[in-house]
């Protein structure tokens, strides 16, 4: 028999259980939120990718290219990976074409950060891994923007392949941020250039 005393969600404080449900649903926005990008190169929505899948993408990458740069914390790095879209959940995908200052889609976005994480427990711990990749304030965040942008271009080649047409833009904007070798070389890889 279930009893509220077997059920371990009863014994967060109340506070905690609607904090953390609440940001959950917050995170369901991530999930319903297409890249504008794509969609403005006329991907069919029901092939465009979501905000939310865009940052596992990212996470895994950090994932799974951290043993080869062990010098990077690999829990920073992943927690980072997961919280650094959360700025879109109320100001949306801003994209260059949306003619927004870089301070007002900043200032949108921290907003969003402080309403999402505000009542989380811990949750300027998460604010301030968000300011961290933001603001490129460590190694971490550093390679992460760039993983950022690896993601962005190895989907771009996903959609090349799948015969849709105009993603050399995002791959050739995905080789400009990318300083670190390996990664470029994953992204030639993709892309086939060499």
């Amino acid at each position: 028999m279930d009893t509220k005393a077997d059920n371990p969600i009863h014994l967060l404080p109340d506070q905690v259980s609607e904090a953390v449900v609440r940001a959950y649903f917050e995170l369901c926005h991530l999930k319903q939120l297409f890249r504008q990008g794509w969609l403005r190169r006329g991907l069919p929505r029901e092939r465009c990718e979501s905000v939310a899948e865009h940052s596992f993408g990212v996470a895994l990458l950090a994932l799974w290219l951290s043993s080869h740069f062990p010098e990077l914390d690999l829990l920073r790095l992943v927690s980072m990976a997961l919280v650094h879209d959360f700025g879109e959940v109320y100001a949306g995908d801003i994209v260059p074409g949306d003619e927004v200052t870089a301070q007002e889609k900043y200032r949108r976005e921290y907003d969003s950060v402080q309403r999402v994480f505000g009542a989380l427990p811990d949750g300027e711990r998460y604010i301030d891994l968000w300011l961290e990749f933001e603001e490129g304030l460590s190694k971490e965040a550093l390679f992460l923007r760039q993983l950022d942008r690896l993601e962005m271009g190895l989907q771009a080649s996903v959609y090349q392949r799948q015969g849709f047409p105009g993603m050399g833009e995002f791959q050739a904007s995905a080789f400009q941020a990318l300083q670190e070798p390996r990664l470029v070389e994953l992204l030639q890889a993709a892309t086939g250039d060499s």
